[in-house]
């Protein structure tokens, strides 16, 4: 996890005498990595522009809410000072990218072709082949 500014020393918990400071410790240490999270989106704000970087589409403060911050490598943890696990997306660029990747794993769960890689003469260089072969296989399960 990244730090910013200076880096605090905490006693471990094991240093301290009882069960009401081990509890405060506890608390104290939650609360602090919860701020240093919830701070992510009000610096990547401030690094990078207020566009979706998906679909471009451009935002303003009566809008604002509607931008998220997505994280390249899914670590929400992985917040470097410089903002390049970061990705300012609106909400329906950020829903489309998780959902990507569940379908991602459905696929190499299933042993539908691989990403990419055309099941068909037909869709021979759309990419399309595999979307259809999983969405097949799913389907052919639900019923």
């Amino acid at each position: 996890m990244a730090h910013f500014g200076k880096k605090k020393v905490y006693k471990t918990p094991s240093a301290v005498a009882g069960k009401d400071e081990q509890d405060e410790f506890i608390r104290k240490v939650r609360a602090e990595i919860a701020a240093k999270e919830a701070d992510y989106r009000r610096r990547s704000l401030e690094l990078h522009p207020w566009v979706c970087a998906k679909c471009g589409r451009e935002f303003n403060e009566s809008n604002l809410h509607l931008l998220t911050v997505h994280h390249k490598d899914g670590n929400h943890r992985n917040n470097p000072p410089d903002g390049s696990n970061w990705e300012n997306l609106c909400i329906y660029c950020h829903e489309d990218e998780h959902a990507r990747g569940v379908l991602a794993d459905y696929v190499s769960e299933t042993g539908a072709p691989e990403a990419g890689k055309p099941s068909s003469e037909d869709d021979k260089g759309s990419g399309l082949g595999t979307m259809n072969a999983a969405f097949e296989k799913f389907m052919k399960k639900k019923t």
